[in-house]
């Protein structure tokens, strides 16, 4: 039988794993969510090399690439390696230019290597950078959906994305974003789809407006 679905590939955010997505729901007649998750880089990896590897788990042609956060900008350097239908941005940035400020100071500075990423156990710094919340907030929620809190794998995410390269946005990306985000603030942002009070975890938190609106986006 020949499978028409549309496949769409999910890569969470930052430490997140994918059971972010759980709140996603879209037709099965006419799309199939797979899901990825983050595996730890190797030592000097570059972004680019990460992609290409992760380009390894997608099975399917032409496929959908939706990622949250840094994983928006990893599943954008994916698509410049295989061929894609569409790439789905959520709360994060097409370009460097969309870089809230003080990730662009942290790259002139290196500030960002002074965050006390050692502390493996850290899971608010980590809830901070993949949810943009404390994590008192939502202490149970984000301990579930955080699985990755290895010192490395923290230092390079954190180091790629303040050092993210790309200085245009690509022509095929759809770029989704809450009015309430904290980590990439809208006010840098352009042409995207407004998600009203979404904030940086609207993926999680605003799951049903996802679900109502992803098909007819797809589909556009």
């Amino acid at each position: 039988m020949v499978d028409d679905r549309i496949h769409i590939y999910c890569m969470p955010g930052m430490g997140a794993n994918s059971l972010i997505f759980e709140g996603l729901s879209l037709p099965h007649e006419q799309f199939q969510l797979h899901l990825l998750d983050w595996f730890l880089p190797e030592r000097k990896m570059t972004l680019q090399g990460y992609a290409k590897q992760m380009c390894e788990q997608i099975k399917h042609p032409n496929p959908v690439l939706l990622g949250v956060s840094f994983g928006a900008m990893l599943v954008q350097e994916m698509s410049k390696i295989i061929p894609v239908s569409k790439v789905l941005v959520v709360s994060s940035v097409k370009s460097s230019k969309e870089l809230p400020l003080k990730m662009r100071f942290a790259r002139l500075t290196g500030a960002h290597k002074l965050l006390p990423t050692g502390l493996v156990d850290n899971v608010e710094l980590l809830a901070k950078y993949a949810f943009g919340e404390r994590l008192t907030k939502r202490m149970n929620l984000y301990q579930r959906y955080l699985s990755i809190k290895d010192k490395h794998y923290i230092d390079w995410s954190i180091h790629h994305m303040v050092n993210w390269s790309q200085t245009e946005p690509l022509p095929n990306v759809v770029h989704i974003h809450g009015d309430r985000d904290n980590v990439f603030p809208i006010k840098k942002i352009r042409d995207c789809t407004v998600v009203r009070n979404g904030h940086h975890a609207m993926i999680v938190h605003r799951a049903k407006w996802f679900n109502e609106h992803l098909p007819a986006i797809i589909l556009s």
